[in-house]
């Protein structure tokens, strides 16, 4: 066994399939992110016709040929299941040479950085750079024999499903967990959380943190390192973040429809600019941090933000406004419950999370196994 190396445009050709007879709907259509995935399409499709819309079938990718406004990534999707649509500006294709290449192991070849790399580096353009179909066609790709590719396929396929299976059961907790939450907004009266509630002001005046405690935080509702430029910056001002504490940012206009807010939930205390609104609860014996934090992470606390903020040239959603959020606040050994079902979510969540980045990972390793054992064996 060796390697043999090949255009890939020998490998693989374009696909057009249109959906002329409307056959597909708008939940079909998709997006494609830079993720390498396809997901729900974020373009407004009010009578929008679809007959020009590509049909992506099983076993077929797509891409993105425009790679300037993507963070030095390039967008491209492979489908393992049912039909989808994506605009007719993306490009579809497929492998041809199944003999020679498989698909599942081409699509672990382009989740390697070193693909994002090379699609950027040979992007052409002025206004907007691209990578062109006859680029992509132009790449020199060395490959083993088809049953080593399958070996290292097999292995990544084994760790996809381990992490499916592990989704799988993280959305029957999140479904428990809203099931609790219907129960509670039928028989508990909401309440507006100001009285529950109150400001942390405390600043960092003695310095006692320093520019490693400085966090920021995200529209993903957690604490994140800060990405502002801290050169020079006075930490004096900086709020104490402690344990149990919230944080959230005011404006809202800015930031894809959700509200940047976080809980604290380490046992360590951060600091956090000053622009930003702390505040913790007044008692835990009557409303749990964990607990009040499973509300504001909902989408349905985006929307009210979203909708309750004001402002000309920017919109704020203020303490007066945070503090008339009304929820339901059973007593605190529901609370407490509840509570540690959605800690256990946010927990499976995160290792989930951890699992998806790893196998993202493993995808250059895997390549460079597949081909270190073809020469192994040649």
């Amino acid at each position: 066994m060796t390697l043999t190396r090949y255009k890939l445009g020998s490998l693989i050709e374009q696909s057009d399939t249109r959906n002329t007879d409307d056959h597909y709907t708008v939940d079909d259509v998709r997006g494609i992110s830079t993720d390498k995935a396809f997901i729900e399409t974020k373009a407004n499709m009010d009578g929008v016709s679809l007959t020009s819309y590509k049909v992506v079938c099983r076993n077929e990718f797509a891409y993105v040929a425009d790679t300037s406004r993507r963070g030095d990534k390039i967008a491209l999707a492979f489908n393992t299941e049912n039909e989808i649509l994506i605009s007719s500006i993306y490009t579809v294709f497929k492998v041809f040479r199944p003999d020679l290449l498989s698909s599942q192991y081409l699509y672990m070849y382009f989740n390697r950085p070193e693909f994002d790399r090379y699609s950027r580096f040979n992007s052409w353009g002025s206004a907007r750079e691209t990578f062109s179909w006859e680029d992509f066609c132009d790449i020199d790709i060395e490959l083993p024999p088809l049953p080593i590719q399958q070996k290292y396929v097999d292995i990544y396929k084994a760790m996809l499903a381990n992490q499916q299976s592990y989704k799988h059961g993280l959305d029957d907790l999140e479904t428990v967990l809203e099931g609790y939450l219907d129960i509670l907004r039928n028989d508990a009266p909401c309440e507006a959380i100001g009285k529950y509630i109150r400001l942390s002001e405390t600043k960092n005046e003695d310095l006692h943190y320093g520019l490693d405690a400085v966090r920021g935080v995200s529209i993903e509702k957690r604490l994140i390192d800060t990405k502002a430029n801290m050169t020079g910056v006075n930490l004096k001002p900086y709020y104490l973040l402690e344990p149990n504490s919230f944080a959230y940012v005011t404006v809202t206009s800015r930031n894809g429809e959700k509200i940047s807010i976080a809980l604290n939930d380490t046992e360590e205390t951060y600091i956090c600019s000053s622009s930003y609104i702390v505040f913790r609860s007044k008692d835990e014996t009557k409303l749990l941090p964990r607990y009040l934090m499973l509300f504001l992470s909902r989408s349905e606390f985006n929307r009210y933000a979203r909708f309750n903020s004001w402002g000309s040239a920017r919109e704020t959603f203020d303490w007066d406004e945070m503090c008339n959020v009304k929820i339901p606040i059973p007593d605190i050994d529901t609370q407490r419950a509840i509570s540690n079902i959605y800690r256990c979510y946010v927990e499976r969540k995160s290792i989930g999370e951890r699992l998806k980045a790893q196998i993202k990972e493993i995808c250059p390793i895997l390549i460079k196994g597949s081909i270190e054992e073809a020469i192994k064996e040649a």
